[in-house]
């Protein structure tokens, strides 16, 4: 198995913003994906929809300010059974956020890809959290044709 993993650091929010952002459709729809609905509780699903497809995310875990895992239920065959988490801390002025996407079978050209876009992701919810806009799908950087 192979893992995406990616850190960043949020300036002006604490992991109690940056959870909210992880844990809520407003938030969610704000940094990842316009089209995004379900349930963001525990045991629930959410709905991602984006221009070339979508993924549905089974609520595995949510500890606020510290953590959210998902576990991919439906979506691309390389992502069904894979494991989406964030681990939130404090750093000085920083909320530390590590996001890995786990379980992947093997390093596919579509894990290249994907391990870009969830950069470009990131960036989005930081973005929102600094600025107050992110750039959520349809209005994210488009890295290659697969979006």
């Amino acid at each position: 198995m192979v893992d995406i993993l990616h850190r960043i650091g949020v300036a002006k929010s604490s992991p109690d913003d940056v959870y909210a952002a992880l844990t809520t459709i407003e938030g969610l729809s704000g940094w990842w994906a316009r089209n995004t609905t379900g349930n963001t509780d525990v045991g629930g699903v959410i709905a991602f929809r984006f221009v070339p497809g979508g993924f549905d995310m089974k609520v595995i875990e949510s500890v606020p300010g510290k953590k959210v895992l998902w576990e991919v239920v439906d979506g691309p065959a390389e992502w069904i059974g894979t494991h989406v988490s964030w681990d939130l801390s404090q750093a000085g002025d920083y909320t530390i956020v590590l996001f890995a996407h786990e379980g992947w079978a093997e390093p596919v050209e579509f894990m290249h890809h994907c391990s870009t876009k969830w950069a470009t992701y990131l960036l989005s919810l930081k973005q929102l959290l600094e600025s107050g806009v992110g750039s959520p799908d349809p209005d994210d950087q488009q890295i290659s044709d697969w979006h």
